[in-house]
């Protein structure tokens, strides 16, 4: 994949998307599996990259792992290595290109958070999922909500992530949190994503653009 024509970290805020937070009350693992099982109405947030789809997309799936912790519940990611050939050097959440041997995409899910952070399935209650989500590398992804609930061993697959850590969800369920970037294509149309900065890492791009769903997911 080549180089990005441009460091995402070093754009101007061109805005931030300053909606409310979600209340505490609805950031509960028990929140959290009434709205699956009985989800509102509600309409997914339209992006850049996620519009214009390729003749061909490769199906895949990620797990959004949301970590049941004493203080709250934390969202768990990744930063991907930097020598990938796929967004190499970002925060994504554990997940991939499904295999013909999948029985969908929670298996999908599943299997490839068990070989990228050695996560076992028999800690993940699956809730449910997310509105499907195109990347503009190709892929036509399916994320998979999931309660991990604590003690369980987590293990870098050291060809595939740099590193494993936790947000809390109270944060990322804040539209104060949420910053809109953009940049100019060489063809001259402009490209415009959200990111989403805690301590050290930069979430931005189709992993802001999945947490932006389930922002507005658990506001509806």
């Amino acid at each position: 994949m080549p180089k990005l024509p441009f460091d995402p970290e070093q754009l101007p805020i061109d805005s931030i998307a300053g909606e409310a937070p979600v209340a505490p009350a609805a950031l509960t693992a028990a929140a959290l599996r009434q709205r699956f099982a009985v989800p509102p109405p509600w309409t997914p947030e339209e992006l850049d990259e996620s519009v214009g789809p390729r003749a061909v997309m490769t199906p895949a799936a990620v797990l959004i792992p949301l970590v049941e912790r004493a203080e709250g519940l934390t969202m768990l990611l990744t930063r991907r290595t930097a020598h990938l050939n796929n967004h190499p050097g970002q925060i994504s959440f554990p997940g991939g290109r499904a295999e013909k041997y999948d029985l969908g995409a929670a298996a999908t899910a599943l299997r490839e958070a068990q070989e990228e952070i050695g996560l076992d399935a028999r800690h993940v209650e699956l809730i449910g999922t997310m509105p499907d989500y195109l990347t503009g590398t190709g892929y036509h992804v399916v994320p998979v909500v999931g309660l991990l609930a604590p003690p369980f061993e987590l293990t870098a697959e050291s060809n595939e992530v740099a590193d494993i850590f936790e947000v809390p969800l109270a944060f990322l369920m804040d539209g104060a949190h949420h910053q809109r970037l953009s940049y100019v294509l060489p063809a001259g149309a402009r490209r415009r994503f959200y990111a989403m900065p805690y301590d050290d890492y930069f979430i931005w791009g189709a992993t802001a653009g999945m947490i932006r769903n389930l922002f507005h997911f658990l506001r509806a």
